[in-house]
């Protein structure tokens, strides 16, 4: 027996071709006498594929290692001056997709987040896994003190209850401060323009959501939403020469057409100067001779018409033509004066 035994104390395979209990296939026995079944074995877990994907799991780990380790306040501030949060760096880093194997699995695990919600009411769920735990203990508690005398739940019950330290809530307290302080800060930089084509390209996307929240749900808005944010950065770097010249052709026609523009409007500027001058000169001339005639500057009235008389002008005697001599007051000449 003890030669039918193996050395781990497993049963050997000359046990089972002579055990009259069961009998082995021809194709099973076959294999059970190849010596090179632990071979094989050796090979699928040393194999191509094996080896292929420890080496994908070393590299995932590293690229999550990267990942971690660019949460760092980045070297150049905001145009105010104040320095980024660590969060910067990090989804930089994260969207750039310097780390694709990182990317990938956060772009999976983003839409896995979004279908779950969609398709799975977690909220129930929770309830649901939380009544079943409370009351599986309940009853393992209950019962064994019914049967056994002490209850099961407590026997695996803790010495002493697992608590939180105060430097792990340090720790999440200054990770969630700095969360939030990442999108406080992206939103006032895209609101007052500190990159002019992030604004645009915000602006944008609020310009189509406005119109495709009336076809498409709020979870759709999300996929989109996430899908763009993660890809976009990746098709640019795919893309990246391609895609730049494209831009600088059309920064030059901008450019060209704002030149023409700026010419056409600074010629029109020119010519509305020089009439306003024109204008002023002439209306300056005008008012000054205003103030020599008249002493002021309004004009001067015209004399109102009388109403025509009926009146002629031989109805009145004719005006003496002679001149008022001495003779005519009795005077004969010029008397002298009288002397002292």
């Amino acid at each position: 027996m003890a030669s039918a035994t193996s050395a781990n104390g497993g049963t050997s395979v000359n046990t089972l071709k002579g055990s009259k209990v069961s009998k082995l296939p021809a194709g099973l026995d076959a294999l059970c006498h190849m010596p090179y079944a632990q071979a094989a074995y050796d090979q699928l877990a040393n194999g191509p594929v094996a080896a292929n994907m420890k080496d994908q799991t070393a590299k995932t780990g590293a690229e999550f290692s990267n990942l971690a380790n660019a949460r760092r306040t980045p070297a150049e501030p905001a145009v105010t001056g104040q320095p980024l949060t660590h969060y910067h760096s990090l989804f930089s880093e994260l969207l750039s997709w310097n780390n694709p194997r990182a990317s990938a699995i956060a772009y999976a695990g983003a839409v896995a987040v979004i279908f779950l919600n969609r398709y799975l009411d977690i909220t129930r769920y929770v309830f649901k896994l939380t009544w079943i735990t409370l009351g599986a203990t309940v009853l393992a508690e209950a019962a064994g003190k019914a049967i056994l005398g002490r209850g099961l739940t407590s026997q695996v019950r803790p010495r002493k209850y697992y608590t939180v330290s105060r430097e792990t809530i340090d720790a999440v307290t200054g990770d969630v401060h700095e969360l939030i302080n990442f999108f406080v800060i992206e939103a006032q930089r895209i609101l007052f323009a500190e990159n002019i084509a992030v604004s645009a390209t915000a602006a944008f996307g609020a310009f189509l959501s406005y119109f495709l929240m009336k076809i498409v749900p709020a979870w759709g808005l999300t996929l989109i939403a996430t899908t763009v944010l993660f890809f976009a950065p990746l098709i640019y770097t795919t893309n990246q020469e391609l895609i730049d010249q494209y831009i600088k052709e059309g920064s030059d026609i901008v450019n060209s057409q704002t030149e023409q523009l700026r010419q056409v409007a600074s010629k029109h500027t020119s010519q509305a100067t020089e009439i306003t001058k024109q204008y002023m000169g002439d209306y300056t001339h005008k008012a000054q001779m205003m103030l020599h005639r008249g002493g002021s500057a309004s004009p001067e009235l015209a004399p109102k018409s009388s109403p025509q008389s009926k009146v002629k002008e031989t109805d009145f005697p004719e005006a003496p033509k002679k001149d008022f001599g001495a003779e005519e007051i009795g005077v004969t000449g010029v008397q002298e004066p009288l002397a002292a």
